[in-house]
């Protein structure tokens, strides 16, 4: 770490990566103006760092509001600038987005910290859409620095939700395109520094917290009570499943939803990610259960993955189609569990609906949630377990069985150090199965795990330094445990190892 770098403030949880960067950034000497680009999801804590950034270094913080028009926007962003230089509010009556913009980034350089934060930029580019271009100019000009000696040129953040816009900011051919030295996408919070920050004791619970919300920190002021420690049922059928609270799945779903101006047919959108909750996963298939055809959801399959809302996954061994997946937890658990009950829940009967959608929850939350953590598990921590050290790509794959007449599902593969998704005769670092039953793992789940890795050596993969791993909810049979205790090869986890208490 750069001692010479202001501190990250210590409400600030985890980020410790993004805040260095950031930090580099703002106290770069060069005379020249530096633009840096900020997004990510709502809720994933993108103001609550730059404002705390602002603050520990002396940066103008502005932010946009949706409802508000460009005279307005004008005036208030004018009083900011004003307010920032120790003026009145209406000192500066600024005219348009040029002057409004001239004036900030000279106020902080004269400040002596060059940091201009606009957050929410995409509120403004709806009515001030020559915003870019203003800047591209601005920008331009103040590339010529003056010798030695000179102070450090502004530090322009944009920062924005609707992730379709800010990524356009930099595409193409457009204004700002080559000018950006930072393009950071904030993402949710780790599985584990989300159990931290929630503060909840049991890893089961903490589990089943990420499983429908996330890592997203935003979510903690606004369902906190009662707390996930008090009861997960107790916790969810009064946060996601009560109608008067903010963070209620219907409510929080269509507000992520209109964050993409380019959503506009909410119908259509809601039909297709129902389609994908239900396990529908390709375009085809997507289109058929919508009764469309399958040009019909490109477009729109195109949006809510450029979103974050849909994933594609690909097979890690072989080319095939991808599989369509959920991305978004509180997405998938409205379109699984609130929408289907809606009228129970609203008619104020949230715990009869959630004893009936339990099943649902664990077949088609819960499982799948528990797969995906066993990936990250092995993309971020596996490494301090495997002979080989930290692992290449890691994805699923279907191994085929001739003589079974059968495929195999791998929930967990990863390929060595350095090896190519869909490569020939790769190098196998470890092939997993996660499976969240109520059942204890045992030695017939590794004979399966043998058996596949055999079929894999017979189709050419190097799988000499394989480690097979078994995950499970609720641990193994002393037998496996035994076993692996002899066995360089195995690796258990369980879900104190999952959330690192070994």
């Amino acid at each position: 770490m750069n001692k010479n770098l202001p501190l990250k403030p210590e409400d600030v949880v985890d980020r410790d990566r993004e805040w260095d960067l950031l930090a580099e950034f703002v106290t770069d000497p060069d005379p020249a103006m530096r633009l840096g680009i900020v997004s990510g999801r709502r809720r994933h804590g993108k103001s609550y760092l730059l404002q705390a950034l602002c603050e520990r270094v002396g940066g103008l913080y502005v932010t946009a509001v949706r409802e508000e028009g460009r005279l307005p926007a004008i005036r208030r962003f004018g009083d900011a600038v004003a307010a920032h230089a120790g003026l009145q509010p209406g000192t500066l009556r600024l005219s348009d987005w040029r002057e409004v913009l001239t004036n900030a980034l000279d106020v902080t350089v004269r400040s002596g910290a060059p940091l201009l934060v606009i957050d929410e930029l995409p509120y403004l580019l709806q009515h001030s859409p020559e915003i870019p271009g203003l800047l591209q100019q601005l920008y331009d000009e103040r590339q010529r620095g003056s010798g030695t000696g000179v102070r450090p040129g502004p530090r322009l953040i944009l920062c924005g939700s609707a992730m379709s816009v800010m990524h356009e900011l930099l595409s193409g051919t457009k204004p700002l395109r080559g000018r950006a030295v930072i393009d950071l996408r904030l993402s949710a919070f780790d599985y584990r520094a989300a159990r931290d920050f929630w503060r909840i004791d049991d890893p089961l619970t903490a589990l089943q917290v990420h499983a429908v919300l996330g890592g997203a920190p935003g979510y903690r002021p606004v369902a906190a009570r009662p707390h996930p420690n008090d009861g997960f049922a107790a916790w969810v059928t009064r946060t996601l499943l009560d109608p008067g609270r903010a963070v209620y799945s219907r409510a929080e779903t269509e507000y992520l939803l209109r964050e993409d101006p380019r959503i506009t047919q909410h119908t259509l959108y809601y039909d297709i990610l129902t389609a994908i909750a239900q396990g529908v996963s390709t375009p085809t298939k997507i289109g058929a259960a919508l009764e469309r055809q399958r040009n019909a959801v490109t477009h729109p399959l195109g949006v809510l993955e450029s979103t974050g809302y849909i994933q594609r996954e690909q097979d890690i061994l072989r080319p095939r189609h991808p599989v369509i997946t959920l991305a978004d937890p509180v997405i998938r658990f409205n379109q699984l569990i609130t929408l289907p009950q809606a009228a129970t829940v609203e008619q104020g009967f949230a715990e009869q609906a959630w004893q009936a959608a339990t099943t649902t929850f664990n077949s088609k939350i819960l499982g799948p949630h528990f797969e995906d953590l066993a990936r990250t598990f092995t993309r971020r921590y596996a490494h301090t377990f495997l002979p080989g050290g930290l692992p290449g790509p890691v994805g699923t794959t279907e191994v085929a069985d001739p003589a079974a007449r059968r495929k195999h599902e791998v929930d967990v593969l990863a390929l060595a150090l350095g090896e190519r998704p869909q490569a020939p005769r790769a190098r196998i670092a470890l092939i997993g199965e996660a499976k969240a039953t109520a059942a204890r793992r045992g030695t017939g789940d590794l004979q399966r795990l043998e058996h596949i890795r055999g079929l894999l050596t017979g189709q050419g993969y190097d799988t000499t330094g394989a480690t097979l791993a078994l995950f499970s909810l609720h641990g193994f049979y002393p037998d496996l445990v035994e076993l692996a205790a002899r066995r360089d090869d195995l690796l258990l986890v369980d879900l104190p190892v999952l959330y690192g208490g070994g």
